[in-house]
């Protein structure tokens, strides 16, 4: 065999062992077996954001960004968005709706279907 061929075939092995190696020593992390997030837990982070967005709102709001007229369209809006993933998580949770998100349950939302 020349130089060159032996090169090559040593090459080949070094790539081969390398990817056995980055195959089968991979350490697993925990959340590798962590169970995948539940609707629950979708919906409390929904909720979360839907709260953050309406701080935002008034803070832009006080900051002159918005006028009266759509603050108040944009947080009514928010607003019955979180009802309505409150009282979804009411109904995962068995728990029972309030009177505040049934009703938010049947107002309609422009721009946005019904679930």
């Amino acid at each position: 065999m020349t130089s060159q061929a032996i090169l090559i075939t040593l090459c080949c092995v070094a790539i081969a062992v390398a990817t056995l190696w980055f195959v089968f020593a991979v350490k697993l992390e925990a959340s590798d077996f962590a169970p995948h997030r539940s609707r629950l837990d979708q919906l409390l982070e929904r909720r979360d954001a839907i709260y953050e967005n309406i701080r935002d709102l008034r803070f832009e709001h006080r900051a002159g960004k918005f006028s009266e007229e759509d603050y108040e369209e944009m947080k009514r809006a928010l607003e019955i968005e979180a009802a309505r993933v409150i009282a979804d998580m009411d109904s995962l949770t068995g728990g029972a709706p309030t009177p505040a998100t049934r009703q938010a349950m049947s107002v309609k939302v422009p721009g946005k279907p019904r679930a």
